[in-house]
């Protein structure tokens, strides 16, 4: 059984935004990639309604991590609607259980809107809850505990600052040159928000903006361009270094974090690590079908609203 990796964030192209490169490059290496977004993007457009918006965005989204042969999800969510609630951990809970992930990647806490940063609070504490094994999430067929909590990181916040533009520094830089036009064709899949984001946002070339903060995170290593991350190191999420341990080769220390030491990280022999389960029957998938909360047709909303459907002539994921 692979290690999976799933990365969870706000919107569809967020992650593409923030973390495609570095995702491009550990699916190729083999590692099961898993990318979610918690809306369908539902209010980002000037023209079309929430429904015809949705369906393109969700085909969007699952069409760019088929280019890394990746696994798309919507969570069903709505834009500027994601709360820390209990309906809402016990949905993402069941998420995670489901895929039963050992390193889960993230929004930063600190960003530049709302749902950016509740997303990253839900994730959090669904990792711990989905540990608990008395924790229940009322799915009809619901998955069973994690064996442990996953390894959690964050991506940069959107520009690398939060919402006072103070800028946030990542404890480590991934190296994507090697991974750098899969990311663009990837963001490029996005095609609907090209107007959003030129009248919205006053964005006039989405991808050029991506190609310039990626270039800045290189900077802050001295690298030419890079995708940023911070580990959640709270008590008790795991504090090995399982995500630094894969992209170890590609892996930079910010300038700023250097001190008097201008090396990179201890070669991976030399860090001492918990033991990391990676494999087996407790990380395999969930024998039940991951229909409803995993694949964007989930039948119970959360405060009364419905995840957005899959779209008619895309045929929804289903277990492999």
């Amino acid at each position: 059984m692979e290690q999976t990796i799933v990365a969870i964030h706000a919107h569809p192209d967020d992650i593409e935004f923030l973390a495609a490169g570095t995702l491009a490059g550990l699916s190729r290496a083999g590692i099961r990639v898993i990318m979610a977004s918690m809306t369908a993007g539902d209010c980002g457009t000037v023209s079309l309604d929430p429904t015809e918006i949705s369906q393109i965005r969700v085909r969007e989204a699952a069409n760019s991590a088929d280019l890394v042969g990746a696994r798309y999800y919507c969570l069903g969510f709505k834009d500027m609607a994601i709360f820390s609630d209990d309906a809402s951990r016990r949905r993402i809970t069941e998420f995670l259980r489901a895929l039963r992930p050992s390193i889960v990647i993230t929004s930063s806490p600190e960003d530049y809107m709302a749902d950016h940063e509740a997303t990253a609070v839900l994730v959090r504490d669904a990792c711990f809850s989905a540990a608990l094994p008395n924790y229940e999430t009322r799915h009809q067929t619901p998955a069973t505990p994690l064996p442990e909590i996953p390894a959690l990181y964050f991506m940069d916040p959107i520009g690398g600052v939060d919402r006072n533009q103070r800028p946030v520094i990542p404890d480590f830089v991934v190296d994507i040159e090697e991974s750098f036009d899969l990311k663009i064709a990837m963001l490029m899949e996005h095609k609907s928000q090209k107007e959003w984001l030129r009248v919205r946002h006053g964005i006039e070339n989405y991808v050029s903006i991506m190609q310039k903060w990626t270039r800045e995170r290189g900077a802050l290593a001295g690298i030419r361009i890079g995708e940023g991350f911070r580990q959640y190191r709270g008590h008790p999420y795991p504090q090995d270094e399982r995500f630094q341990d894969l992209v170890r080769k590609h892996l930079h220390i910010p300038l700023a974090l250097r001190g008097n030491d201008e090396s990179d990280l201890v070669p991976a022999e030399e860090v001492p690590t918990q033991p990391v389960v990676t494999s087996g029957p407790e990380l395999e998938p969930d024998t039940a079908e991951l229909t409803g909360i995993a694949d964007g047709r989930m039948g119970e909303p959360v405060d009364g609203v419905a995840p957005s459907p899959w779209p008619e002539d895309r045929s929804a994921p289903t277990r492999s």
